[in-house]
């Protein structure tokens, strides 16, 4: 027995001692109950005492008993590492990251030998795959969640061996996809404005050719509307808007508003072959000798003047040697021009005269 515990047994049997002793005397026991009381007292630390060196030599020492090895502890989780799962999206890939749990359940005794952790991170990729392939890869961080909520209970994997599930899911995307997506994105969203835009033009169009500059009398009603305090402004602006009107539909001016518009269009002058008609090809354009003709007019030699013929043979000389042999031709037979000498034409001076 230890010291302590005689310590206690000791100031137990005090206590008791006393007990007995004050409810004697107040009870009013007989005399011969006092030596009962003693001997009691005594016998109760020896009867203590014997029972704890009985209790000791009944249980071998610490020291005495067998080392038993504590069985290994089944290391049941598995790190994976950037695995790419497919999405949403062909071509891009999510990469994912996680910490894959199992528990293995009892198989029959003729089970073959598995591979926990190889069925663990089998079955949580399955599962993972059928939510990240409906998923848009520009939602990776949505889907990181999704998949830490779906992926963190344990479930019964396909051989029915063991239960897995996965936590600390990390879901990205590859850097390069990501900048591609983005430049998407912003190809999109510009041709979505683009298109509202053209749209909206188109609107604009249809709204003014169909409906506004219909015809003027619709021009001056739309002007009307939009400047109803300025009626004087609109009347002298009904040519204008006459003509803004007929521009807008390709067509002339109708010739109830001609003579108030403030452009007109100039009729063409006809050219004059030598002062009496005009000139021209069939279809009204003017030709070289129209042009040539208005040019010697306007330089001072009118039809009548002695020296056009010669100047414009002197054109058509030039004319010919740059290779427009028809063109010089033209102009000798338009203004009676001298024919212009061949190049195998020389001229030969005259003969001198005898004296």
């Amino acid at each position: 027995m230890s010291s302590g515990r005689k310590t206690v047994t000791v100031f137990y049997v005090i206590i008791l001692g006393l007990l007995l002793a004050i409810l004697d005397l107040c009870a009013g026991w007989p005399r011969w109950t006092w030596p009962v009381l003693v001997v009691l007292l005594v016998l109760l630390p020896l009867l203590d005492l014997r029972l704890t060196a009985r209790r000791q030599t009944s249980a071998p020492p610490p020291e005495m008993l067998p080392y038993l090895p504590l069985e290994p502890v089944e290391r049941r989780e598995l790190r994976l590492s950037r695995v790419a799962v497919p999405s949403g999206a062909t071509d891009y890939d999510f990469v994912l990251t996680a910490t894959v749990r199992w528990y293995p359940v009892e198989g029959p005794a003729d089970a073959p030998l598995v591979n926990p952790g190889g069925l663990a991170a089998e079955a949580v990729l399955e599962r993972a795959c059928k939510i990240t392939s409906q998923r848009e890869p520009g939602r990776y961080s949505l889907v990181q969640h999704e998949l830490n909520g779906v992926l963190g209970t344990m479930e019964l994997d396909a051989s029915h061996r063991l239960w897995a599930m996965a936590e600390s899911v990390v879901l990205n995307l590859a850097e390069r996809d990501q900048e591609r997506l983005d430049k998407l994105a912003a190809v999109r969203k510009d041709e979505q404005v683009w298109e509202h835009e053209r749209r909206w033009e188109q609107s604009k169009r249809t709204y003014l050719g169909e409906d506004v500059l219909k015809d003027p009398g619709s021009t001056v009603v739309w002007w009307l509307a939009r400047n109803d305090e300025q009626v004087e402004r609109t009347v002298n602006d009904l040519g204008l808007l006459a003509q803004l009107s007929s521009a807008a539909n390709n067509q002339d001016v109708p010739e109830r508003f001609q003579h108030i518009v403030p452009f007109p269009v100039p009729a063409p002058v006809p050219a004059l072959v030598d002062g009496e008609g005009p000139a021209g090809t069939a279809s009204g354009e003017p030709v070289s000798g129209d042009h040539l003709d208005a040019f010697l007019r306007s330089a001072g030699f009118p039809p009548e003047d002695p020296r056009r013929p010669l100047l414009v043979r002197q054109m058509a000389e030039h004319v010919a040697e740059h290779g427009s042999a028809d063109v010089a031709e033209e102009l000798l037979q338009r203004f009676d021009a001298p024919p212009v000498p061949g190049p195998d034409v020389t001229e030969t001076p005259e003969a001198e005269p005898e004296y």
